[in-house]
């Protein structure tokens, strides 16, 4: 009988297979459940495409993601729960969170989810199957929030379902689930951490997000995924405590975009702590890419994967800045703060090259410079420090400016503008330079 209230349930439009489901002969077996476009042909590129399926009145726990699709085809694809989807019949429809431009009239426009979205799972770059650890699960249907399931995908090419092709898509992602409680349930969620902003021409730019955690609740972090396109050169994220920075993730947005392992296995977040990213784009081109929905475009995002070992998750979902020009690490960090940043966190993993934003630096320097006069009366016999210092700043951001030019970041110095230019100020102005 739970067979056949399965099949009913994943018999979305004659294209949710019942033969191709793994159905359960007990309780504690899994079943696979096919979460796929039902054979569309979009017609523009950057077309975004959603499809819900409504879940089962039965509690139903989500153990494994299987990805299919292919990178060339789908830029990236995103699962939602929702309480109400987009679209309350079960065709595809446009959810584009900015529309393309040219609206095709195949399809119905819509939000991805009318009420309750929450980001579930993200895929990009062909990343292969992701298995949650023992006893971790997302828990959906039943008495959850989460009633529906909506699949999006953003289509990068329209080549093949076009003329003389006209080829049809079925891009998704199969789900492994159970209706059985795990023993030891430990409930999973994501959080994403992102910016809008722009990446001005021929530069290097941070852009950077960071936000204090107000839950009770306590996040049990244990994988990290990264999320740019062609200008994203490394993506870090950081959970910060009593102004100490523990490194959650960092890794290249050019390598497969799945859900890697954390980087301190067993970490935690509680209140009081802040949560912070930053994403170091490099644009080689003359013009300015903006933060957009479109492949020409750019995005920033960190998305924490993490479970709970209570009854609630966390309200917080994301953390977003209005990115460069207008927001920063600056904006939302102490300086004391700030002066613990890790060194490695515009260095690729894997290399020594250290990608510098020349204008965030020379406000880092100026900034100091500010602090330091604050604290010190300039006299006539102190003018000459004062001066050398500038000659000093002057000279370093002269380097650093020709070193951007000349595509040379590795070779750059990381700064430590405590180190050199606090010594000058304590050697000529006998200054306390500790906040």
């Amino acid at each position: 009988m739970k067979s056949v209230v399965w099949c009913l349930a994943l018999y979305w439009c004659g294209m949710l297979w019942c033969h191709a489901t793994a159905v359960p002969t007990t309780a504690t077996e899994t079943i696979t459940v096919p979460l796929r476009m039902p054979q569309v042909q979009p017609q523009t590129a950057d077309t975004y495409l959603c499809r819900s399926l409504k879940m089962n009145e039965t509690l139903t726990y989500i153990k494994g993601f299987v990805p299919h699709a292919n990178k060339d085809v789908a830029h990236h694809i995103l699962i939602y729960g929702c309480s109400e989807p987009g679209q309350s019949n079960e065709k595809p429809w446009n959810c584009g969170e900015m529309l393309a431009s040219e609206k095709s009239s195949q399809y119905k426009s819509g939000p991805i989810c009318m009420d309750g979205s929450q980001i579930i799972y993200a895929w990009a770059m062909d990343a292969p199957k992701l298995d949650l650890p023992k006893d971790v699960a997302f828990e959906v249907g039943g008495e959850t929030q989460i009633k529906y399931l909506v699949i999006q995908v953003h289509y990068k090419s329209v080549v093949n379902f076009i003329p003389p092709k006209n080829k049809t898509d079925s891009s998704g992602i199969d789900l492994v689930t159970t209706t059985q409680k795990p023993s030891n349930f430990k409930r999973a969620g994501v959080l994403i951490l992102g910016t809008g902003g722009e990446i001005a021409p021929q530069s290097t730019v941070y852009m950077e997000a960071a936000c204090s955690f107000t839950d009770k609740v306590e996040m049990h972090p244990f994988a990290f995924r990264t999320h740019a396109h062609v200008h994203g050169a490394v993506i870090s994220g950081y959970r910060i405590r009593h102004g100490k920075w523990t490194e959650i993730g960092r890794k290249s947005p050019q390598k497969p975009q799945m859900f890697y392992d954390v980087t301190h296995p067993g970490m935690t977040v509680k209140k009081g702590d802040i949560l912070a990213a930053r994403c170091t784009m490099v644009n080689k081109e003359k013009r300015t890419v903006e933060v957009g929905a479109t492949q020409h475009d750019e995005m920033c995002n960190f998305y924490i994967m993490y479970y709970v070992t209570g009854n609630k998750l966390p309200k917080r979902q994301g953390c977003w800045s209005g990115g460069p020009p207008v927001s920063s690490w600056h904006d939302k960090l102490s300086r004391h703060i700030l002066n613990g940043m890790p060194q490695t966190s515009s260095i690729i993993p894997g290399t020594n090259r250290f990608l510098t934003d020349v204008k965030w630096m020379r406000k880092m320097h100026r900034d100091f410079i500010h602090r330091m006069l604050s604290k010190t009366n300039i006299i006539k016999e102190k003018y000459q420090a004062l001066v050398e210092l500038l000659k000093l700043l002057e000279s370093h951001e002269t380097l650093l400016e020709n070193f951007a030019k000349d595509g040379l970041e590795d070779e750059a110095p990381i700064y430590n503008n405590e180190g050199r230019l606090g010594n000058l100020f304590k050697h000529y102005l006998q200054s306390d330079v500790d906040d």
